[in-house]
């Protein structure tokens, strides 16, 4: 039986995706005042202090074993350190609205995955169709007509580089994360503090401490933290407690048109006819990546902590022991 929540599921869920979408125009701004590093280690720092109150207030235990945490580290790097400190590099040259959306092209690189990592996971037409109709999309969206002009060719490649990471992560996870005893708020805590770890070693390797520290962008940094990656990740937890991981995974697909709109809105920027419409073919390539022929049984999966819309390899997908059997966590 679920306690009582003070907000419907549905509101949750909506805040959900409003932070998940700002991310990207919170690392943006985060990056006009910090090098790259130490926006992401920033943001993995403040997401680890909401964490970290969260599984005190629950008296979560951390998991035990070192096998556990050797799986988490390479969790944590390439669903957090690698992804996010890409995304932050990425969109020193390339708008948050295209960021947004190779964000979205996870579920792509999942499915691509799936035919050589996960042989229980083997492709549809349906879903072998998404793929190729996804892929599609990222071609409208740069513009290959044109030959990609106008587009920052090293910042659109990391970009994708980091859902691509996402996706490596998430199949690394479901093959080694699974049914380790420990809850999903402690694997997420346990691995976004393993990630900072991770950044407070890089960081002061490439950066140097900055002379000044202007409060727009260091306002930008703690939301992307605190927000973003740590109360975001208790929501998810809780709608997807709630309502099951087919629903939350829905999330996902708010996500790329909440950063285009606040893109434009708040940075002033430009949107030409390709960038939308490139996002919606991603976006119904993607989702018909997720069809599966069969309701067979799930399964389990052990949710983490990721960016901005987590997934599976390909979506959400999940086993949470709070009196169901449904469970997932998003990254952002």
């Amino acid at each position: 039986m679920h306690e009582p929540r003070l907000l419907d599921w549905r509101v949750r869920f909506g805040v959900l995706a409003l932070i998940w979408g700002f991310s990207f125009v919170f690392i943006k701004v985060g990056t006009e005042g910090f090098a790259p590093f130490q926006v992401t280690f920033g943001r993995l720092l403040f997401g680890t202090a909401v964490l970290a109150v969260a599984l005190v207030v629950k008296r979560d235990r951390l998991p035990r074993g070192a096998r556990v945490w050797g799986h988490l580290t390479v969790a944590a790097f390439l669903l957090n350190a690698l992804p996010f400190s890409l995304f932050a590099y990425a969109e020193l040259t390339i708008p948050s609205t295209l960021a947004g959306i190779c964000n979205a092209t996870t579920p792509l690189w999942g499915m691509l995955l799936s035919l050589v990592a996960l042989s229980e996971d083997r492709p549809t037409r349906v879903r072998a169709a998404g793929l190729g109709i996804g892929f599609m999309g990222v071609l409208t969206v740069l513009g290959a007509w044109q030959g990609f002009s106008g587009v920052d060719v090293t910042g659109t490649a990391l970009a994708l580089l980091a859902s691509f990471s996402y996706a490596v992560g998430w199949i690394y996870v479901r093959r080694t994360l699974s049914g380790t005893g420990a809850s999903n708020l402690s694997l997420a805590g346990s691995q976004v503090g393993l990630a900072t770890l991770q950044l407070a070693v890089v960081t002061p390797l490439f950066t140097s401490f900055p002379k000044s520290v202007e409060i727009l962008p260091l306002l930008a940094v703690i939301a992307l933290g605190a927000l973003g990656t740590g109360y975001a990740m208790l929501l998810q937890y809780g709608v997807v407690a709630e309502v099951g991981p087919t629903t939350a995974a829905m999330v996902t697909y708010f996500i790329p048109v909440i950063a285009t709109a606040a893109g434009v809105a708040l940075l002033d920027e430009r949107l030409t006819w390709n960038t939308p419409v490139g996002a919606l073919i991603v976006l119904a390539g993607a989702a018909l990546t997720q069809t599966r022929p069969t309701p067979a049984s799930k399964p389990p999966t052990t949710p983490v902590a990721g960016n901005i819309p987590p997934a599976d390899a390909a979506t959400l997908v999940a086993a949470e022991r709070v009196g169901t059997t449904d469970g997932a966590s998003c990254r952002a």
